[in-house]
């Protein structure tokens, strides 16, 4: 009879010792993914509001479809909370955007088709845009690792660029400055 009190022990003592090693190791692996993730979204961190700083050479646009102060609605969806936002038109701008791919400086995961990088942004840009398939050297900072990557232009648009202030529809958040808007991704308010 005690060996049967002892067997009847020692099988939940066990059962529990194996559960909490894979509790252990259950929380372990989150704790992993967690800093993975968070590094991966560190290196995607995008820099909602801006400084209002516009590279040099710049050229405003004399006659935008969206005058400066007037107010537009956000067509497109570069980041969550900017479809269908107020956006408040702050710059316009007449110049060539690009969508590009690169690997950040700090590391993490390649960014495929980032919108938008304005040609001044570009390092060395001269007068000729870049065409599709183009190796550059970014000189812009709207996310951690740009400034300084190597990319490479997926695609070009002459085009008029917006700098907007607008509050994210999803956060509330604010946004100042945002770079950049390109004019068919704007609709009358």
């Amino acid at each position: 009879m005690a060996n049967m009190y002892k067997k009847l022990l020692i099988v939940p003592t066990l059962v529990l010792a194996l559960s909490a090693c894979s509790d252990s190791e259950k929380d372990d692996m989150n704790h992993e993914n967690m800093d993975m993730d968070s590094g991966a979204e560190e290196s995607m961190d995008m820099n909602h509001s801006g400084s209002g700083e516009v590279p040099e050479g710049l050229k405003v646009e004399e006659k935008p479809t969206y005058e400066v102060g007037s107010q537009a609605i956000i067509e497109t969806d570069h980041m969550e909370g900017m479809k269908g936002a107020e956006a408040t038109i702050v710059e316009a701008f007449d110049t060539t955007v690009y969508a590009v791919s690169y690997t950040p400086t700090t590391g993490g995961e390649k960014v495929t088709n980032h919108k938008w990088v304005v040609h001044e942004e570009i390092e060395e840009a001269g007068d000729t845009p870049f065409e599709g398939g183009a190796e550059v050297t970014l000189m812009a900072d709207h996310m951690k690792g740009m400034d300084g990557a190597t990319a490479e232009i997926n695609s070009a648009e002459k085009t008029t660029v917006y700098m907007v202030n607008y509050t994210s529809t999803t956060s509330g958040e604010e946004v100042t400055n945002h770079k950049w808007v390109t004019e068919s991704e704007l609709s009358a308010k």
